[in-house]
């Protein structure tokens, strides 16, 4: 095989890869939005309250535990798969009492 024939090979894999993680990401959009429909259903037109605080609080808490979880509880990986660093991470991990 050929430089240009592996490079196109490559090519073709990152572009299968940036739609499986497209298709994801617009799942977990999708789940939010039907749970905030579902949110504002069940307020039956009471005004909601520091909602942008209760969302990132519910998204956050299960996003760390499940990143924790996939790397064995290794904080460098999960920082880096998140996109944080370290310090960021354990302060956050503390915040929702998640541990070991």
């Amino acid at each position: 095989m050929n430089t240009i024939q592996s490079n196109t090979g490559l090519k073709e894999r990152r572009q299968g890869d940036r739609r499986r993680i497209d298709r994801r990401q617009s799942q977990i959009g999708s789940c939010i939005q039907v749970s905030l429909d579902n949110y504002f259903q069940d307020l039956d037109g009471h005004p909601p309250g520091n909602l942008y605080e209760l969302v990132l609080n519910e998204v956050e808490k299960p996003l760390l535990e499940v990143v924790m979880l996939k790397t064995g509880h290794n904080i460098t990986k999960a920082a880096e798969i998140l996109g944080l660093n370290r310090g960021t991470l354990r302060k956050k991990l503390q915040k929702y009492g998640i541990s070991k």
